[in-house]
């Protein structure tokens, strides 16, 4: 017989009294995030309140009901501070202000309050590695001259060559080109260099400098007394650079990147800034999380950021890489549940973020091409693969996030015009491919209107025909929408506790292109082959990410589906 999804539907009577599934279920309880699901919210591209293209905070307090009744935990937000916007607010020139675009501080007070009256936590994105070049720190800098103390708290160096016309050192910006820029100086002469390791509109700080700790730690506590439930530390493995700033001696150093461990990134030093940070935390009440974006050679080397006195996530990017492939994908598994185990911290399990292509898409073409894709590929093939990773990712022990829009099966938007590009690595030549606007292309809410829904006044990036298909409007209650599958999915979650908590899966026997594990009561087969296979039936289907059908005990799992089966019954 056929197979659709089933999931308890939550509670008519929390809705009816103004509650909702996530303040019963998350607000109520200890360690709320060890299986939390995390939503990403890229403000600019979520929702536009006040008609001029841009998203808002504004917008984004008004769909806090929709991320309520999708059935996510907390919220986490990319930056919103005050900023030139050179790299999309990842250059902060005031940390404790918000960005006109995006509004007010009162905007962000309302917009916290609100999320904690519907059960949800707001994780805000801070930014230590670097600010803006517009930064007051910066700007005095620059002003005062050489010798300035305000110097001191960035990376200013003498060039090397006859009349210093050579960068410092050899390093390499992440976004192209030399991670150095030189400077002309009060009286008009070409001065010293400053590094950069991401545009040159973001000078790296010099953690070495006691204010900039002192800063950041007050920066900390402002936002904890606004009341946010946590940070996601941008760029954590960076902030400490070797003793000496040496030569890396080799070209093409963003090739490097995750292999090895470099003299600007995953130096030991972070960890005492975090274990200091962590001091300040554990003094706020509400169990308040730090996690971090690390890029590191190793999952051995991402725990050494989740000890127990350090942060409390961090991104686990192995995974986010790992081709659609079950013995790839088994192998990642493991090893990142035995490296976070030591530690006691949880894993995680992302899928897309708002700096690669997003899953629907890569995994709509051949494996080897990276994770910043400008081919469509087989759309039909990449959404089937992605829901079908996601009831995956959702089964396993840990925290897991979702990127805005991939509820939707959104692809990225690769055919976007060049004269519209504003991620300022396709400005840079060499680095990173610069397609990163792909997967910032504001999200359709409805078939038609204005942007879809997203505002009245078009959107920042322009939105291809027929994403008001895509829409929230065009998928809510439509059996089988990729929509309803992550609202059943989420739901589905909260009823088995088996599903997101603990920190080890049971692998069962299965055949080759296939994973199969069991978490407690709950069985999950993966088929990451291009062909239906014939599996045990291990009791009844809780949801399917494509058709199942059974009979005489056992199942028939299509190409590129996932299936969650309870033995409880």
């Amino acid at each position: 017989m056929s197979q659709h999804s089933a999931a308890p539907a939550p509670s008519t009577e929390l809705f009816e009294q103004g509650a909702s599934p996530a303040l019963a279920t998350v607000a109520e309880r200890r360690d709320w995030w060890r299986d939390a699901v995390i939503y990403q919210v890229y403000p600019r591209s979520f929702a536009d309140s006040n008609g001029d293209g841009m998203g808002d905070l504004e917008g984004v307090r008004t769909r806090l009901p929709y991320l309520r009744d999708l059935g996510v935990d907390a919220v986490w937000l990319s930056p919103f501070y005050a900023s030139p916007q050179a790299d999309a607010g990842y250059d902060v020139a005031d940390y404790r202000a918000v960005d006109p675009m995006f509004g007010t501080l009162h905007d962000a007070d309302a917009l916290i309050r609100d999320a904690h009256g519907l059960g949800l936590r707001i994780i805000v994105d801070l930014v230590p590695n670097h600010s803006s070049d517009q930064h007051e720190w910066f700007k005095r800098a620059l002003a005062e001259g050489p010798g300035s103390p305000l110097r001191e708290r960035y990376h200013f160096r003498p060039g090397k060559g006859k009349n210093g016309e050579l960068p410092p050192n050899d390093w390499e910006s992440i976004f192209g080109g030399p991670a150095w820029t030189r400077v002309t100086e009060p009286d008009g002469t070409p001065g010293e260099w400053y590094l950069h390791l991401f545009a040159p509109e973001q000078p790296d700080f010099n953690w070495d400098h006691p204010a900039v700790g002192d800063e950041f730690r007050s920066i900390l506590r402002f936002w904890l007394d606004m009341g946010v439930d946590g940070f996601r530390i941008d760029v954590a493995h960076g902030l400490v650079k070797a003793e000496g700033l040496p030569d890396l001696g080799a070209h093409d150093q963003v090739k490097l990147l995750g292999n090895d461990v470099m003299p600007f990134f995953d130096q030991d030093g972070v960890h005492e800034i975090y274990r200091q940070w962590r001091h300040i935390l554990d003094e706020y009440s509400g169990e308040r999380i730090f996690v971090a974006e690390a890029w590191t050679p190793t999952v051995e080397r991402t725990a050494h950021y989740v000890r127990p006195d350090e942060l409390h996530q961090a991104f686990n990017f192995q995974y986010l890489s790992t081709h659609w492939d079950a013995e790839e994908l088994r192998g990642v598994i493991d090893r990142t549940l035995e490296a976070m185990r030591p530690v006691g911290a949880p894993a995680t399990w992302v899928l897309s973020n708002h700096d690669v292509t997003r899953h629907a898409t890569r995994f709509a073409n051949p494996p080897g091409l990276g994770t910043q894709i400008r081919l469509a590929g087989d759309r039909e093939l990449g959404l089937r693969r992605a829901r079908a990773a996601t009831l995956l990712m959702l089964a396993l022990p840990g925290s897991a996030y979702i990127y805005q829009g991939e509820e939707l099966g959104l692809p990225d938007v690769v055919d976007l015009p060049d004269e519209v590009r504003q991620d300022p690595a396709y400005f840079r030549g060499a680095g990173q491919d610069g397609f990163r606007d792909g997967c910032r292309v504001p999200i359709p809410w409805t078939r038609t209107g204005s942007s879809y829904g997203f505002g009245d006044g078009g959107s920042w990036l322009p939105q291809p025909e027929g994403w008001g298909e895509l829409s929230v409007e065009a998928q809510t209650g439509v059996p089988g929408s990729t929509l309803e599958l992550y609202r059943t999915a989420l739901a589905v979650r909260r009823d088995q506790p088996d599903l997101g908590a603990g920190e080890a899966v049971e692998w069962l026997r299965a055949p080759e292109g296939v994973l199969a594990f069991r978490r407690g009561h709950v069985v999950c087969v993966a088929n990451t082959t291009g062909e239906s296979v014939a599996m045990p039936s291990y009791g009844r289907v809780l949801l399917a990410s494509g058709e199942v059908t059974e009979a005489g005990g056992e199942a028939k799992v299509p190409a590129d589906t996932t299936v969650w089966w309870t033995t409880a019954d």
